[in-house]
């Protein structure tokens, strides 16, 4: 069973795997499932239908898996799943789906979510995430691999955020980034790409090259950004610049970004 705290309370129908820490005065809910090697810090709650992965780091006052902060959410039996090898810090709250969501939330594997972030319903975050201390994502947030959101930020509601993109520190996002760039500020608009996070990600300069022409077509053409991302998808044959260009071409919020005079 591991190592659990005689003041810890595990109600009847969790289920624990091997070597799982539980610390003082955690609670545990009936539906709560826990992978093998995962450690809980004191004083945290774990409700609701919960499934957490293996070797997960969660620390002291976490809430994870309480009920929607949704005025339309019902009662119905929703869903948090988090997969494995994830750190999640103190006093983070994340909580479960809604009906209007796919009833689920999903938090993928390897992702660091620092002090104080709130996850909110029916986000879903993929692989390798970093989310920085303070953050608030509102429910229905996609992020993809390798995003880093900075500290203090605030993710408004549908937003979607591109692989391998970073959110600048104390930022406020209300529509959708694009893979591989950098955005900040209140409003957020796109400042550049990710270069640093791209030189660590392809071997293959001409990877990037494709990235970048992509990336200046699009948002410094002058031209509007839904035709020439069309345009690209059309002629590109890099698999990563249509990926940008797919961003552009599907969002539902727009994407933030200063337009240049042609």
């Amino acid at each position: 069973m591991g190592n659990i705290h005689s003041t810890a309370i595990i109600e009847e129908g969790a289920k624990i795997g091997a070597n799982v820490t539980i610390g003082a005065f955690t609670v545990i809910g009936s539906k709560v499932i826990i992978g093998d090697g995962t450690t809980v810090g004191s004083h945290t709650l774990i409700d609701g239908c919960t499934t957490i992965g293996k070797d997960n780091k969660i620390f002291s006052h976490a809430v994870l898996g309480t009920i929607p902060q949704d005025l339309k959410f019902n009662g119905e039996e929703t869903e948090l799943i988090i997969g494995d090898n994830n750190t999640i810090r103190e006093h983070t709250l994340i909580n479960t789906g809604t009906s209007g969501g796919g009833y689920k939330t999903i938090i993928g594997n390897g992702c660091l979510l620092m002090g104080h972030v709130h996850i909110g319903h029916d986000c879903i975050l993929a692989d390798n995430i970093v989310v920085a201390n303070s953050c608030a994502i509102a429910g229905h947030v996609e992020i993809d691999d390798n995003v880093v959101v900075g500290g203090m930020s605030a993710i408004h509601q549908f937003c979607k955020i591109g692989e391998s993109s970073m959110v600048g520190g104390g930022s406020i996002l209300v529509q959708d980034i694009p893979p591989f760039c950098i955005c900040e500020g209140n409003r957020a608009v796109l400042r550049s790409l990710n270069i640093n996070g791209l030189r660590r990600r392809f071997k293959d300069r001409s990877d990037i090259d494709a990235i970048k022409k992509t990336y200046k077509e699009i948002f410094e053409s002058g031209f509007s950004i839904t035709d020439v991302a069309n345009e690209i998808l059309q002629k590109s044959d890099n698999k990563y610049a249509k990926q940008l260009a797919q961003a552009v071409a599907d969002t539902k919020r727009g994407i933030p970004f200063i337009r240049k005079e042609r």
